[in-house]
């Protein structure tokens, strides 16, 4: 079962002359006769995400209208930027605002999507250190909205320069976030090494699969598209992958992905393994998730139920909204237990 991201009017599904819902604003509809049948089963979300930026409005005043004193600086949102936890006052913010990212989630449009990653993003902005750990569900929203490679490059200086032990949180000069265009067919030792994070790898291991399947589709059109013009065949093989395929001159000129294929199998199982010896519950669920999506995780420790109930919620709809990729799972999961 695969699912996708919508932009379109949930009754129609047009995607002509939209209009937002001025309750929650990542709702699209065609006319105000569709949004009234809607009501009933949107209602629930939205109010649920006004609430959230009532919420969040309400301690983003008070934030800016504190006067000042030996903790809080005057203008916290300037002069507290990249340090933002550190400044006790700003937590009940920064909590709101994530609450209004988890209310954004339960709506399954790309306009929420794109919003809960933005307040993310700018999260991160705030508080460098990350003291929440927004970081763990920023990939699954890049990959949601088909940034793969904005994801990987996220990942990779959360599993490099992140780890930098002589690299100064404090010190806002320092280059943040700032990896670009990382080779995404590298290697995958940084995120299957002791201490690796759990959710970095779940979402390599989707880049890896969905790397994959592009290059099987390409292997595939070179076999069908034999007799096909060569200017023909070129289009066609640049709509079958993403753009991090698309981008790459040697592999979309190349007649033979055999080896590169080999490559990325290889790799998609060892991160598999590594997922799995990592926390033993997080595949089954993936397959069959029941209740662990809805069951509010408790406090954790790495390996447990509890975690596999956070990463999962994180990362599930990546996962089903990208075709083909759990079956990969499934024939991995059905494989290892014939061994």
């Amino acid at each position: 079962m695969s699912l996708t991201l919508t932009s379109c009017c949930p009754v129609c599904r047009s995607k002509e002359n939209l209009s937002r819902c001025l309750g929650c604003y990542v709702t699209l509809y065609c006319g105000r006769e569709h949004q009234i049948a809607h009501r009933n089963e949107h209602k629930g979300a939205c109010n649920a995400i006004k609430k959230s930026k009532q919420a969040l409005d309400n301690e983003e005043q008070k934030l800016r209208a504190h006067p000042g004193d030996w903790m809080t600086p005057a203008n916290v949102f300037e002069e507290g930027a990249g340090h933002f936890w550190g400044i006790v006052e700003t937590r009940p913010y920064m909590t709101a605002r994530f609450a209004l990212v988890e209310a954004l989630l339960k709506i399954k449009t790309t306009l929420a999507v794109q919003a809960a990653h933005s307040h993310l993003m700018d999260m991160l902005r705030l508080c460098r250190g990350d003291n929440m750990g927004v970081r763990d569900l920023v990939p699954a929203l890049y990959l949601r909205l088909g940034k793969d490679q904005e994801c990987y490059d996220f990942v990779k200086w959360w599993a490099t320069t992140a780890e930098n032990s002589h690299y100064d949180w404090g010190d806002t000069s320092l280059p943040y976030l700032h990896l670009k265009d990382e080779d995404v067919f590298e290697p995958i030792g940084l995120f299957t090494r002791r201490f690796a994070e759990l959710t970095h790898a779940v979402s390599v291991t989707l880049i890896k699969i969905r790397l994959l399947l592009d290059v099987r589709s390409l292997q595939n059109s070179t076999v069908v598209g034999a007799k096909v013009p060569k200017e023909l065949l070129d289009k066609i093989r640049g709509h079958l992958v993403s753009t991090v395929v698309a981008k790459r001159k040697d592999i979309m000129d190349s007649e033979d992905q055999g080896p590169l294929i080999k490559k990325l199998e290889s790799q998609v199982e060892k991160l598999y393994t590594f997922v799995k010896e990592s926390n033993k519950y997080f595949w089954p669920a993936l397959l069959k998730p029941g209740a662990n999506l809805t069951e509010r995780p408790g406090i954790y420790s790495a390996g447990t139920r509890e975690h596999m109930k956070l990463v999962l919620q994180y990362s599930y709809d990546s996962w089903i909204e990208t075709p083909k990729a759990i079956d990969i799972i499934r024939e991995l999961a059905a494989k290892d237990a014939s061994n």
